[in-house]
């Protein structure tokens, strides 16, 4: 019996041995020149063509990406963060407040952005408003400037006249307000804007205005959005002559 046994003994060992000799084969030695293991924290690739790098904050206008060192040897010594409201409100100003606020309760909220999309209502409004393109008014109306619009559109095809109206472009569009009332944000711009316009009578005949002469328009218009809605569009509440 005891033969038996160191017979098994040895069969073990030998499988175990081949199994060894079979891993080593596989996995390899080590030899103290492999590759150490990324640390993605470390801020370096290792050689690795697969790690991206991470683009760099934009730099500000007249930036020159350098940071200047002072005699303490404090990098950040001396920085000052560019003004928010650059070009569009005077530090400290009512405005600036306001955008502010705004800001405060909305951290999407570009002004430079809003402009531009104001500026490009304030064309789709004047020009559909000139056609009685209503579908086009509604969704960026309020609902009493809207019903305002309307009235003056009705009254108009009530009495057979016709718009005439080609708008050349905006020549100023800027903010005079801003205000922040709970969720509700308004915000105030003034337009001054170039035109030809003319209102014909049902035989054709121009009663107002001229088709040919340009004019020069000034608007003051005011914006609004509840800052807590899903809604991100902006709509027109109320409208008056600029100084």
């Amino acid at each position: 019996m005891d033969d038996g046994l160191n017979l098994l003994n040895i069969i073990l060992l030998a499988i175990a041995v081949g199994v060894f000799l079979k891993l080593r084969s596989v996995l390899g030695r080590r030899t103290g020149h492999e590759r150490p293991p990324y640390d993605p924290y470390s801020g370096e690739a290792g050689g690795n063509d697969k790690v991206v790098t991470l683009p760099k904050r934009p730099r500000a206008e007249g930036e020159s990406g350098q940071r200047t060192v002072d005699a303490a040897g404090d990098p950040f010594a001396g920085e000052t963060d560019r003004y928010r409201w650059h070009g569009i409100a005077e530090q400290g100003s009512a405005l600036a407040n306001g955008l502010d606020a705004i800001l405060g309760a909305d951290r999407y909220f570009d002004a430079d952005s809003f402009i531009s999309g104001a500026r490009a209502a304030y064309e789709m409004i004047v020009t559909a408003y000139a056609e009685g393109d209503r579908e086009t008014l509604k969704p960026l109306l309020s609902d009493d400037v809207y019903r305002s619009f309307e009235a003056a559109m009705n009254e108009r095809d009530a009495k057979g006249l016709k718009v005439e109206q080609s708008f050349i472009g905006i020549e100023k569009a800027a903010l005079s307000a801003a205000t922040l009332d709970g969720s509700r944000a308004r915000i105030t711009l003034s337009f001054r804007s170039t035109l030809t316009s003319c209102t014909k009578n049902s035989d054709g005949v121009v009663i107002e205005g001229d088709p040919v002469t340009i004019r020069e328009v000034t608007d003051l218009w005011t914006f609004e959005r509840d800052v807590k809605s899903r809604d991100p569009n902006w709509k027109l509440v109320a409208t008056g002559a600029s100084d």
